[in-house]
């Protein structure tokens, strides 16, 4: 059918299940049919409604109050803050004309969500749906930010969602079907990682990353194999997926819209706003650096323009043949496996995307469960031959025993991190040692994005799991809002615990040592017997963080733009099992436990021969067909 076709047959039952509808429009929005209604009942039922009616139609379906009938948002506001009782202490209030829903913060949303009558209310009288959530503990800049945009851009985004459906109501080619896998980055390697699903009907792809994030001055030559034919023109491609919002994976996805793409891009609601965060200090640290930049932050809002944000286990269609479900990877906050759906139950491909298959502080282990599963991607990133890492706890233990042995010889603790992930664990790990003794009370210095990652952190408290989600949002416990912790804020301030005789702890990015605020604190402290370097996260090949880790006993870094050598006195140390990749072992465990077993696995993001071990140890232990792809080549797996 034509997408007209599909909007008349939605039409059609609405007409025959709910008579009376005062429907005014139905539309597309990517790929759900919107009915907007004038008749206040209709929308009230919704949910069962449109339930009944996707069934039906075999497509999604939104009902949406008419824009007509709706109160302009600051009237609807002025009533809401009317209406809300003042115990409920209302935070926030911010509409999502996109649903038309008012969303609506407060610190005790039972107050409200047990009394029908203040909903009923709000609903009457403003035409807003009230959706009532619990207010963030943590203000974050970038979520206000991100909505404010997104409702600066509503009517770009309706055409963009408009002219999507369309597209996706397309018929099929005729024709033999095909699939096939290209590698065009992050294969036998770890960054820039970018994997091209090609069918007769589609090309997707899945990552933009880039391999150095802090040396920018050859955009291209640290970016995937973006130039070659199956890629080419970028506008050839139909959809781009998102797994999560670390540089490697996510930091030339603006590119993509600088050089002629305008497609949507899929991913979680958290990796959209960290992958901005991210992105955005991209380039301030490459303007503050002299280096030259891959792309401006206008092509950033073009891309956040054209994302479409999923919730874990939501499926929708993506193209005309390929139907996209994410699940939770356990790596960062949003972190995302990509299933794909293909054709009319023709084939199935999941890409785990990176992966922890282990319950940590902040998150649940990866899922490995699917409907349907014939090819599978899995990472490798610790699968080597002499790879190891501990248990969470026990990654605790070393890295609470670093911090008492420094500070009892008199100094302190450097920790680079990654903003997003790793700072958050260390800082839990270090706010618990405080809490029970087992570390001095200390002062804790976050550099960086970090505060700003934690915030958005608290304020997707769903994609925690249930332990740390209950404790920050039910006992009001939270601790990253412990008084140890100080944002750094000015570069004085940076001087001034620098200059400091305190025994303190510093949290400070990049978290492998190639720019950023951890470099000056480095060149200060390396010098000095009685501190000491902990590194918590994977070290990339040619980064400074694995030269430091491999023994290095000096260094030659710049200093006001002249090369100035370091020597390294301090103590270096690993506390390993902080990390959001799964370890050999975890990973064994994941295809041994996971449902169905695929026909075929790939192994990739790994250094090294990593990949290509990998792939043989799957074949010996499972029986199950594993290969490992180098970048550019290609797999067709149906």
């Amino acid at each position: 059918m034509s997408f007209r076709d599909y909007l008349s047959e939605a039409k059609a039952i609405f007409d025959r299940l709910y008579p009376d509808n005062k429907i005014s429009e139905v539309d597309y929005e990517g790929p759900t049919i919107v009915v907007y209604t004038k008749d206040e009942e209709l929308f009230s039922k919704r949910d069962d409604i449109a339930r009944q009616i996707a069934q039906e139609l075999r497509r999604r379906i939104a009902v949406r109050p008419d824009p007509s009938i709706m109160l302009d948002e600051d009237t609807a506001e002025k009533l809401i803050k009317e209406i809300i009782p003042d115990e409920a202490g209302l935070k926030d209030i911010y509409f999502e004309p996109d649903t038309g829903e008012a969303v609506i913060e407060l610190d005790e949303p039972s107050i409200v969500t047990r009394n029908q009558e203040v909903m009923v209310n709000i609903k009457s009288r403003t035409k807003w749906s009230p959706r009532i959530v619990r207010a963030p503990p943590m203000y974050s800049r970038t979520v206000k930010e991100m909505r404010e945009f997104l409702r600066s851009v509503k009517k770009e985004r309706k055409e963009f969602l408009h002219n999507l459906g369309i597209k996706l109501t397309t018929p099929v080619m005729p024709g033999e079907t095909w699939i096939r896998i290209t590698a065009l980055g992050g294969h036998r390697e770890v960054g820039r990682s970018a994997t091209l699903i090609s069918t007769n009907n589609s090309k997707i792809l899945v990552d933009c990353g880039m391999i150095n994030v802090n040396d920018p001055d050859h955009p291209w030559e640290e970016a995937p194999y973006l130039y070659v034919p199956e890629i080419q023109p970028f506008s050839s491609l139909d959809a781009v997926i998102l797994t999560h919002a670390h540089l490697d994976h996510s930091g030339l996805v603006p590119l993509l819209y600088k050089y002629g793409y305008d497609g949507p891009l899929y991913t979680t609601a958290p990796t959209r706003d960290l992958a901005a965060l991210l992105q955005n200090d991209y380039i301030k640290v490459a303007h503050s650096e002299g280096h030259k930049i891959s792309y401006e932050s206008k092509h950033i809002r073009e891309m956040l323009k054209h994302t479409i944000a999923l919730k874990y286990n939501e499926t929708t269609d993506i193209t005309p043949d390929v139907r996209l479900t994410l699940y939770n990877a356990g790596h960062i906050l949003g972190s995302a496996s990509v299933h794909l759906h293909i054709g009319d139950g023709l084939y199935n491909i999941v890409l785990s995307g990176d992966q922890k298959f282990e319950k940590t502080w902040l998150f649940n282990p990866a899922v490995n469960r699917f409907p349907r599963v014939e090819t599978f991607m899995i990472e490798s990133t610790y699968a080597g031959r002499d790879d190891y890492t501990y248990t969470r706890s026990r990654a605790g233990e070393i890295l609470t025993d670093v911090i008492n042995r420094t500070f009892e010889r008199g100094g302190s603790v450097l920790i680079p991190v990654f903003a997003v992930g790793r700072s958050q664990e260390v800082m839990l790990v270090i706010e618990d040692a405080v809490k029970r003794n087992i570390i001095p009370r200390t002062n804790v210095y976050l550099e960086g994005m970090i505060m700003e990652a934690t915030a958005i952190h608290a304020a997707y408290p769903e994609y925690l799991n249930k332990d740390l989600r209950e404790q920050i949002m039910v006992k009001r416990d939270n601790p990253f809002l412990s008084d140890i912790f100080k944002q750094v804020e000015t570069k004085k301030q940076r001087e001034e615990i620098m200059d400091s005789s305190e025994s303190k702890i510093i949290l400070a990015t990049a978290g492998m040592m190639n720019g950023g605020p951890v470099l000056d604190y480095f060149k200060s402290m390396a010098p000095l017997r009685e501190h000491s370097l902990v590194f918590v996260g994977y070290q990339a090949d040619g980064t400074l963080g694995r030269y430091i880790q491999s023994g290095a006993k000096n260094v030659t870094l710049t200093d006001n733009g002249k090369p100035v050598k370091i020597d390294i006195n301090m103590s270096v140390e690993t506390a390993e099992g902080f990390s959001g990749h799964s370890n050999k072992a975890q990973l064994l465990n994941y295809i041994a436990t996971m449902q169905p077993k695929p026909q075929r696995i790939l192994v990739n993001h790994g250094d090294g021969d990593k990949c290509y071990e990998f792939s043989r140890l799957i074949r010996s232990k499972f029986g199950i067909d594993a290969i490992s792809l180098k970048n550019l080549e290609t797999v067709r797996v149906y």
